[in-house]
């Protein structure tokens, strides 16, 4: 058995809190997890691990041990990073975050090509609409609408993602659609939210130029496309982006309300820990699907 392998589960296991987690993560199972820090515990005579009613947690010395397994797996990945880069055979495994509408329809085809054209390098793809802690939960890249604020990370802008308001015909026969970006007051507003989401306001574009308009709605939900389900079935407007839902606005399906004002465009890109940047997988992988998305949020 692997020592190095079992300080990955470790490392893995504390920042995830569960064996479970951690040994899914690195596709084994909670078994398999579970005696890999046994024998690390085993190996030095010490707990690592605590276990409370809702979590693991490490011990005094099984952080101070964490602190030093981190250091030693980033010099590990490096160095295979630099082998890789003389080679010019990439290999080894990226971790990749997207929110879920676009995870789903763009960029989840493109990891089956990526890994055709680089044979060597795994990726594992974990979508979510949530906020990720990219250097806590040890992902690679994330792909992000938004403006970014963690100066810690490296931003690289992909394109512009338009969005629009948009409402089912029946919806706006029922309700009138709104003329004037304050008629929203009065309109039940699909949201999307979750903890600690940003989103309980919508930013539109106005002749005075952006306006911030705090908009309300019965329900709520923490996916964009139980918005988009939900706009479908006449019970409010939507804000969203326009790659999501271009099949249903080309269809007639929805109709898009206050066109002279819409949404602020998002901008695209993708997040990176500075230290992953001279990885030569991880830059391939994201020169790749640059390449392969722009134009994709044209349509």
């Amino acid at each position: 058995m692997s020592y190095l392998e079992s300080l990955r589960v470790f490392v893995r296991v504390v920042e995830l809190g569960s064996i479970t987690s951690g040994g899914r993560d690195l596709r084994l199972s909670p078994a398999v997890a579970s005696n890999r820090i046994k024998d690390l515990e085993s190996r030095f005579g010490v707990r690592l691990l605590n276990r409370t009613t809702r979590k693991l947690v490490p011990t005094e010395i099984g952080r101070a041990f964490y602190d030093s397994a981190r250091r030693v797996i980033e010099t590990l990945d490096e160095a295979e990073a630099v082998v890789s880069g003389f080679s010019g055979t990439p290999h080894g495994t990226i971790c990749v975050t997207a929110p879920l509408g676009l995870g789903r329809r763009i960029i989840a085809p493109l990891v089956p090509r990526s890994c055709d054209e680089y044979p060597g390098v795994e990726v594992r793809l974990r979508l979510s609409d949530r906020n990720v802690d990219i250097v806590a939960d040890g992902i690679d890249l994330a792909f992000f609408l938004g403006e970014p604020s963690d100066s810690a990370l490296k931003w690289r802008r992909i394109a512009e993602c338009r969005r629009m308001l948009v409402a089912s015909p029946e919806y706006v026969e029922r309700h009138g659609a709104p003329q004037d970006p304050m008629d929203l007051a009065r309109h039940n507003c699909l949201l999307l939210r979750y903890p600690r989401s940003p989103e309980f306001f919508w930013m539109l574009q106005t002749p005075e130029g952006p306006r911030k308009l705090m908009v309300h709605g019965r329900f709520d939900a923490d996916d964009g496309d139980v918005l988009t389900e939900w706009a479908l079935s006449g019970q409010g407007i939507a804000n969203r982006p326009r790659y999501e839902i271009a099949e249903h606005v080309d269809s007639g399906r929805l109709v898009e309300v206050l066109a002279d004002t819409p949404p602020l465009p998002a901008q695209f890109g993708m997040l990176t820990p500075h230290r992953r940047l001279q990885d030569p997988k991880l830059r391939l992988f994201a020169d790749f699907a640059a390449r392969e998305m722009r134009g994709a949020f044209n349509a």
